[in-house]
């Protein structure tokens, strides 16, 4: 992770003797979870806790490089309440568009509700990610698949809603939740096995990223195709 692979709506700063992530608040005034803000060169970030979010976690644990970046096309599979999702709104700006797909009831009200109604480059799809071909809300093609969804078939749903939606070139960031696959084999053996899943439909693994101590059993695959 180095400082100058930034742009502005994402930095990397230290507070009270910390490394600590921040994002420009696309909404300034308003918090999504309660996270600390603070003012920079005249505009409000908002401080992005990694133990609140896998992609934050990823970041400090040495990811090489952030493919989400300002005016980007997101497709994010597992929005839940919105938590990181806000933070990826944040980075990619006013000019960028994050497709936010959950299916629970319950927290895909709260994240309408609390994130999507107040940020104008959030559309919410309230779909089974099973099933990309109903997202009828999606107009373009996607730079980055981000699929953060805890089901055995996590993996194969992140490749259905990449053959649909992910441009020619884009990046697939895939959580790995080792214990919703498997909760007796160990985690890096199903890391693996996740990964040639994906070599096998023709992605290029980037890297992969375990997240502990942020998130136990969890790590981020990021591949390109």
């Amino acid at each position: 992770m180095k400082r100058e692979d930034f742009h502005t709506t994402l930095r990397v700063i230290n507070i009270d003797g910390e490394t600590r992530l921040v994002t420009q608040n696309l909404v300034p005034g308003q918090k999504v979870y309660n996270e600390r803000t603070i003012l920079i060169d005249g505009s409000e970030y908002r401080i992005w806790d990694p133990f609140r979010s896998k992609l934050a976690a990823a970041l400090l644990k040495g990811m090489h490089d952030m493919p989400i970046v300002e005016n980007g096309k997101i497709l994010y599979l597992g929005t839940s309440t919105g938590t990181t999702p806000s933070h990826v709104s944040d980075i990619i700006g006013k000019q960028g568009i994050l497709f936010g797909v959950e299916m629970a009831s319950r927290v895909a009200r709260e994240f309408v509700e609390n994130v999507a109604s107040k940020r104008s480059n959030i559309i919410p799809i309230i779909k089974d990610a099973r099933k990309p071909e109903e997202y009828t809300s999606i107009y373009t093609k996607v730079d980055i698949v981000y699929c953060d969804i805890a089901q055995p078939d996590q993996t194969q749903i992140a490749i259905l809603n990449c053959d649909k939606h992910l441009k020619k070139g884009g990046t697939l960031m895939l959580v790995v939740k080792a214990r919703s696959i498997d909760s007796l084999r160990e985690p890096s053996v199903i890391f693996r096995e996740e990964s040639l899943k994906l070599e096998k439909c023709n992605f290029d693994i980037k890297q992969l990223i375990r997240l502990d101590p942020f998130d136990k059993d969890h790590a981020i695959i990021i591949a390109k195709r």
